[in-house]
């Protein structure tokens, strides 16, 4: 067993983990970045349009927190979002100090802003339709060549160490992760005097998803494992627009096309947003989305068709060059057709709760971005308010953990090796396949878009099953990267019906036709849960 201190371990290499990273180290503090895939695997890496920030002429920060609590239907917490919103614009030029080349105005009088739905100003910063990209390439950049980031690749968190769990006493404190090296089968040892969790959200637990495979749970499985309350995982946002083709593998339809106007069409050319809210496209996603999953069960469609092809095709290819791209590799060219789309799970609005400074309920342990709680997305989550939470958590975590270092007690020093002494190789690997297969299509059934009792109670019989399955398969054979996933994905799943059966109402991203109505917002509450 291999054993390295370090003095901040950071699980998950998207923006939120790297904005934590680079801000942290230096010569007084080594930091290790853990990534289970490459920097281009994360969610960060695939996001589209942009970082929403009040820099516009026309804008400001309280009208970017109006917007964000409308589309948060009466859950948001106001501190959390003046607090993002405020800081915004820092995190804009601190990521252009870093390297990340945005999208200019033409006429050279700044950044080009550009508008997506449930915003009343253009506020989205973006690089075309590749924001993500930029940005992770950039800090990738940063990360790789600085001294003091120890890049741990290729391996996936397994469980976090925690004086309790070891015995120890006094307060209870996370003191590092086991990890599994993907390429050698075993199990690492990473103690560190600060832990930070910033492995995205749980989309992985549905059939059809927008996210990378390295979506799967991880960080919101190990806090809760580890003593960690979590809250609103019932609150599942599913993008209204995924390529639907049958060779297309989960590609993202970017907010932005309906923002410049894109139209949302039937088959027979009809638009029929309007018939649903009087913001026709630039409606929040939660009522795009359930809008495309009624028309399509109403007519029997197997998609609907959203057109930019009224635009100019010169500014169509300017602003949209990969999506163009990627389209006409399946013989779809958006200049002249229209595209086809479906909804697809897309963004975990729950997580691990934490305070402003992405502290979490175990000392020394911090969440930042989707696999985290912070009050900001309430019941919906407004469009490009994820990367923006990522860049402001990421700093505040860093701020915090900066703080604290100097008071930390030292890490203790021995610590039991992972145990393998009573297991044997998986026997039958078929079996982690089956019940994956078998997990995100019950989710997708019957915790979907639209929800009703007898569809989650069904749900919750057949995740605890598979939880039995699980905890036995777990108990006799050396684990693998799928059976870690799986066993996170299982147990996000349970929360996440355990969440949706304790709201009696529907709200934003979740709706249940037993409880169609919603509460006053006087009455509001989220869904905590507490290991």
């Amino acid at each position: 067993m291999n054993r390295d201190s370090f003095d901040v371990l950071v699980i998950g290499a998207g923006l939120g983990g790297m904005s934590v990273a680079l801000r942290l180290a230096g010569p007084d503090c080594r930091v290790a970045l853990m990534a289970k895939k490459g920097f281009a695997e994360s969610s960060s890496s695939q996001a589209q349009g942009g970082i929403a920030a009040a820099i516009g002429s026309d804008d400001s920060p309280a009208l970017h927190v109006a917007d964000t609590l409308v589309a948060g239907a009466g859950l948001c917490h106001r501190d959390a979002v003046e607090w993002v919103a405020s800081r915004g614009p820092d995190c804009v030029r601190w990521l252009q100090s870093q390297g990340v080349r945005f999208t200019a105005n033409g006429d050279g009088g700044g950044l080009h802003l550009t508008r997506e739905g449930g915003h009343s100003r253009r506020r989205v910063v973006h690089a075309a339709d590749a924001s993500g990209r930029a940005i992770v390439e950039a800090l990738s950049a940063r990360v790789l060549a600085n001294p003091h980031i120890t890049l741990l690749g290729g391996e996936i968190a397994v469980d976090l160490i925690t004086s309790a769990k070891l015995g120890a006493s006094g307060d209870n404190r996370c003191l590092g992760a086991y990890a599994l090296d993907r390429a050698s089968g075993q199990v690492v040892t990473h103690t560190a005097r600060a832990v930070v969790l910033a492995t995205g959200g749980a989309s992985k637990t549905y059939l059809y998803t927008t996210n990378p495979d390295t979506s799967t749970g991880d960080g919101i499985a190990m806090a809760w494992r580890a003593g960690c309350r979590v809250a609103n995982l019932e609150f599942v946002q599913f993008h209204p627009t995924c390529l639907y083709h049958s060779q297309a593998r989960t590609f993202l339809i970017s907010e932005a096309v309906r923002g410049e106007g894109g139209r949302l069409l039937l088959p027979d050319g009809r638009r029929f947003m309007q018939d649903h809210d009087p913001r026709g496209e630039l409606a929040s996603r939660d009522i795009v989305a359930r809008a495309i999953d009624y028309e399509m069960k109403r007519g029997g469609f197997e998609c609907v068709w959203l057109d930019i092809s009224h635009k100019p095709a010169a500014e169509i290819l300017e602003q949209f060059p990969n999506i163009a791209a990627r389209c006409r590799e399946y013989g779809i060219d958006i200049t002249r057709q229209p595209i086809p789309v479906v909804p697809a799970a897309h963004y975990s609005c729950g997580g691990i709760m934490t305070d402003l400074h992405g502290a979490t309920d175990l000392r020394g342990l911090h969440a930042v971005g989707e696999c985290s709680f912070t009050g900001l997305h309430g019941a919906n989550r407004l469009a490009s308010n994820s990367l923006l939470e990522c860049a402001v958590f990421g700093a505040a975590a860093a701020e915090r953990i900066a703080a604290d270092l100097p008071g930390t007690p030292p890490l203790p020093r021995r610590l039991p090796a992972w145990d393998e002494s009573r297991v044997t190789d998986p026997d039958e690997q078929v079996i982690v396949s089956h019940n994956w297969d078998e997990l995100r299509r019950f989710m997708w059934d019957y915790v979907g878009i639209v929800r009703t009792n007898k569809r989650l109670e069904r749900a919750r019989h057949r995740v605890n099953l598979l939880q039995e399955e699980i905890a036995e398969f777990y108990g006799n054979f050396r684990i693998t990267n799928d059976l870690v996933e799986l066993r996170n994905l299982a147990l996000v799943a349970e929360l996440t019906i355990r969440s949706a059966l304790s709201r009696h109402e529907s709200r934003g991203l979740h709706f249940n036709r037993d409880y169609p109505q919603t509460l006053p917002d006087s009455e509001a509450r989220d869904t905590v849960l507490v290991p």
